[in-house]
């Protein structure tokens, strides 16, 4: 007998299903879309509050979220690392990040001469985890099966369809939540990416406020995801060629190194985002009779916020006895 059904395998379902299953829960993920189909497996997944509100609760979640990366970076677990983060404003003396608690080493940043040419005047360095999401993804599955879980590959057309599968659920769907339960404050973000051979970088740069465009370099391991977009409303999987030049352009500008990098794919995803922010409570009334708790709304800021929304729900699913 199953103990929580958690609904959606991107990265906030995942976690959610390992913080249960670590409590001793006996959990199943349900899904349409294996992990490495989810829009998880696209998300650049550099540490960083992207399109989220000021709020204490998201400086807690992400606060917690980056201990327990840091922590798995420690470890070796496969993905994950901690990487030098530069963030550049165009302003003289920007202010404080409101997020600034949740990590541990935040100064501000003397701009280089090379950062004056691109016109960026100010910002913050920190150290920040960073998470290569197709081998993290895989890494969460094998932890999630070695325990025991189930992945139920099945697309639902509602919540009522796991009803008496297990007393709990969690619904972890994303953009999905707009179906399940009828949510229409979701709604999707759009994000473009360029994929090139990393030519020896380690350090992620983001430009705040690119009249040019959204703009950040993420390095990883092997190659280096290029962006991007943050496109609200629209729901167009297509890759677009003059985007992804402009895109190309934007971060050869920011950094130089990739003026001869090679271009190794391009990939679209689109963000779960929702009007009035994350939303992660129990829902008494959807699902008479079974403990339902929703975990979705993270928009851009899946991977900074996981670990902390999973300890939340697994947290609310204990406190109602599920």
């Amino acid at each position: 007998m199953l103990d929580v059904v958690v609904v959606g395998a991107g990265v906030i379902g995942l976690t959610s299903a390992l913080s249960l299953q670590r409590q001793g829960a006996r959990v199943a993920v349900v899904t349409g879309d294996l992990p490495l189909s989810t829009t998880s497996a696209v998300a650049a997944a550099v540490w960083y509050p992207t399109g989220m509100a000021e709020s204490d609760q998201v400086v807690e979640w992400s606060a917690s979220t980056f201990a327990e990366l840091a922590r798995q970076a420690e470890g070796a677990v496969p993905g994950v690392s901690m990487r030098p983060t530069r963030m550049l404003t165009r302003q003289d003396g920007p202010p404080v990040p409101w997020w600034a608690a949740a990590v541990p080493d935040l100064r501000a940043l003397e701009p280089t001469a090379a950062d004056r040419a691109r016109l960026t005047a100010g910002g913050w360095e920190f150290t920040a985890p960073s998470v290569e999401m197709p081998r993290y993804l895989t890494w969460l599955v094998e932890q999630f099966r070695e325990g025991g879980g189930e992945m139920i590959q099945q697309r639902l057309d509602s919540l009522e369809r796991v009803v008496g599968w297990a007393p709990a659920v969690v619904n972890a769907s994303g953009l999905g939540a707009r179906r399940l339960c009828g949510d229409q404050a979701v709604y999707p973000v759009r994000g473009q990416v360029v994929l090139v051979r990393n030519p020896g970088l380690r350090t992620s740069l983001r430009v705040q406020g690119d009249p040019a465009g959204y703009t950040y370099v993420h390095p990883r391991s092997n190659d280096v995801v290029l962006g991007g977009t943050f496109e609200e409303g629209s729901w167009d999987t297509a890759v677009d060629p003059r985007t992804a030049e402009s895109i190309l352009r934007r971060c050869t500008v920011l950094v130089p190194e990739l003026a001869d990098a090679e271009v190794t794919g391009q990939l679209v995803g689109l963000r779960p985002a929702r009007r009035g922010g994350v939303r992660l409570a129990v829902d008494d009334r959807t699902l008479p009779g079974t403990r339902l708790v929703h975990n979705y709304g993270h928009g851009g800021a899946g991977v900074t916020l996981a670990w902390g929304c999973a300890a939340t729900a697994a947290a609310l699913l204990g406190a109602g006895g599920g």
